[in-house]
């Protein structure tokens, strides 16, 4: 395995305490690996003096010779003065770029929409951030760093860019780093994860799910972490064993581990309790749109659309940008009245929305957050605590210091985690989330999730965050062709929805690919018109009772060997735990030992998955 790319006791100081603190770790081929840590704990930066744009105070960062970078960084711009396809490919001939099949799937991928001869200038900022993406992606680069990759995509976007990483880098091709705070994304791509914090990193193996299976079973070795962190992340842990079946069958996740962890976490939510107070609350009827239809001039958005929204329901609702999300969720809160049809709202409902554009917080950006927050009174959650302003400052990771501080001088996710809280503290019974991961980092995200947990009250969520659609909400729904379309299969469904639209699609899209189906393409729905997801199994062939009998007990073999290598990881990072963190040449030899066991155990669980379909 190739070693690309290392760094050596990197220290950077801006003045206000250590931001990397003798950090030394590297990147060999097959290296995906992704950096997650608290706002302001310094991923961007490592990731900028890795890629050589920041210079360390101390430390050096070698690169092997020959190794192309390539890197997105969340301050880069595109020449505006260009046109979309120069901004990509370069001053590359259009016969030449268009007849290669990875610069079609890109452009396909991210920028389908968009004329290869429309000037950058005119392009919105998320536009404008895929074409940046885009660029890096069609490059010939070794090494690639990426800044939240997954900013200004829809959930479309997000499993296409998962899929071609994958493709694109797979084991011993080069080498992937990524910051973002997509779980589902760090799941689905990385191999290896990062987690910054005080100034150093810890090293886990696996994406999200694996990594917070060892950093819950590494705070308990190491005691280090207190309670209360412990139990947010041994929650998120018991989501991710009973709330996840796709991810919970993935071997590297050690069920029995997983279970002693989780043993005594009680469900996520108690449902029944939850709808019983949020009936309580709001009556039978909250809001009904009866055969209601939306149109802008010629155009109809949506169209005799019947939906029900009941107290206590958690609702997600996904759908391709221009589809009618927001006019749907304008209906709801009342902004909005429908050209026909009409919207029954019952006389108990107080709506309250989380918006993009933090327009609850514009007048008070003079004011001290503890101000804001004092004007409130307690809430009650369902299971019958009661929170007080400054108990649920201290919930969201607001510190003492920070009450102190202008509500606009707080960092972007701090505003956000305050806009979230202005929004409870008003005590709505019906709560409108419109992309409400923006600016949280992973640890904000499950405290927000813990919060909504026991939140008695009615949700509706818009956002291309599926693990967190999947999370916190019960019943997914599509905008599709002017109607609602359930999605018993969640977000998959959605995704496999989506792929058969395309695919259904006649003609050549802007860059030589299917573009999204015109309006009309597909059946109209409404609320609860079950949608079922095309199959992409095939039948496996019945076994003999000997080669049957072969099967399994190389499948009890190739399982008694996981839990082995299971073992030994777990006494490796133990080891690591309690190494002195100065001997750099330790430690490293004690992160060659993991990375065999990782290679080990990732064919493993390859055959495994094989045995695993011969007996079907």
């Amino acid at each position: 395995m190739a070693h690309l790319l290392g760094a050596e006791a990197l220290h950077l100081d801006f003045g206000t305490g250590p931001v990397l603190a003798g950090i030394t770790l590297g990147l060999d081929d097959g290296d995906r690996i992704g950096m997650v840590g608290t706002n302001g704990a310094g991923k961007s930066t490592l990731l900028k003096v890795l890629a050589g744009r920041v210079e360390p105070d101390d430390g050096r960062v070698t690169v092997a010779r020959g190794t192309r970078i390539g890197v997105l960084d969340q301050s880069d711009h595109v020449d505006e003065d260009l046109t979309v396809a120069q901004a990509i490919v370069g001053d590359r001939d259009e016969h030449e770029w268009a007849a290669d099949p990875r610069v079609r799937d890109i452009m396909s991928g991210l920028v389908p929409d968009l004329p290869a001869e429309a000037i950058v200038g005119d392009l919105s900022g998320g536009q404008q951030r895929r074409v940046a993406l885009a660029h890096v992606l069609v490059g010939d680069h070794d090494v690639v760093f990426l800044d939240e990759p997954t900013n200004h995509l829809d959930v479309e976007g997000v499993t296409w860019l998962a899929d071609h990483l994958k493709r694109r880098w797979p084991a011993s091709r080069g080498a992937l780093l990524i910051v973002t705070h997509d779980r589902w994304f760090l799941d689905e791509v990385s191999t290896r994860t990062w987690e910054v914090h005080d100034g150093e990193v810890d090293m886990y193996e696996g994406g999200y799910a694996a990594y917070v299976l060892q950093r819950v079973e590494r705070d308990r070795i190491a005691a280090v972490t207190e309670q209360r962190r412990q139990n947010l992340m041994r929650k998120e842990l018991a989501w991710l064993r009973r709330g996840a079946p796709a991810r919970t069958s993935k071997p590297k996740f050690r069920i029995d581990a997983a279970n002693a962890l989780i043993a005594d976490v009680p469900p996520i939510r108690d449902a029944v309790k939850l709808h019983r107070m949020a009936a309580a609350r709001l009556g039978k009827d909250v809001v009904e749109l009866i055969r209601v239809g939306v149109s802008y001039g010629d155009k109809e958005v949506l169209r005799d659309l019947d939906f029900n929204i009941g107290p206590g329901d958690r609702i997600g609702i996904l759908g391709e940008n221009g589809a009618g999300k927001s006019t749907f969720l304008r209906l709801v809160t009342g902004e909005q009245e429908p050209t026909s049809g009409r919207v029954k709202t019952g006389l108990t409902v107080r709506v309250a929305q989380l918006s993009q554009q933090l327009a609850e917080l514009e007048d008070l950006a003079d004011q001290r957050v503890s101000a804001v927050v004092k004007q409130y009174s307690s809430i009650q959650l369902s299971d019958g605590q009661e929170m007080t302003p400054s108990q649920l400052l201290e919930r969201m990771g607001f510190t003492s210091a920070q009450l102190k501080t202008p509500v606009g001088r707080l960092s972007g996710g701090q505003r956000r985690r305050l806009q979230l809280l202005v929004v409870l503290l008003s005590e709505p019974n019906v709560l409108v989330l419109d992309e409400p991961t923006n600016d949280l980092d992973t640890d904000m995200l499950a405290a927000l999730e813990d919060l909504l947990d026991s939140w008695p009250g009615t949700l509706i969520v818009v956002s291309h965050d599926r693990y967190l659609m999947e999370r916190i909400t019960d019943q997914q729904y599509a905008v599709v062709d002017g109607g609602l379309r359930h999605l018993p299969g969640g977000v998959d469904e959605y995704v496999e929805l989506s792929r058969e639209r395309r695919a259904g699609t006649s003609g050549i899209g802007t860059f030589g690919q299917g573009d999204d189906a015109p309006a009309g393409s597909g059946g109209q729905a409404t609320a609860g018109a079950p949608v079922t997801a095309a199959s992409s199994t095939h039948a496996v062939p019945a076994l003999s009772g000997a080669a049957r009998r072969e099967v399994e007990k190389e499948l009890k073999a190739v399982e008694r060997r996981m839990a082995k290598i299971q073992e030994l990881t777990e006494g490796t990072h133990h080891e690591m735990v309690m190494h002195d963190q100065a001997d750099f040449a330790g430690l490293a030899t004690l992160l060659k030992s993991l990375q065999a066991l990782e290679d080990e155990n990732a064919e493993l669980e390859e055959r495994w998955l094989e045995l695993g379909e011969q007996l079907g």
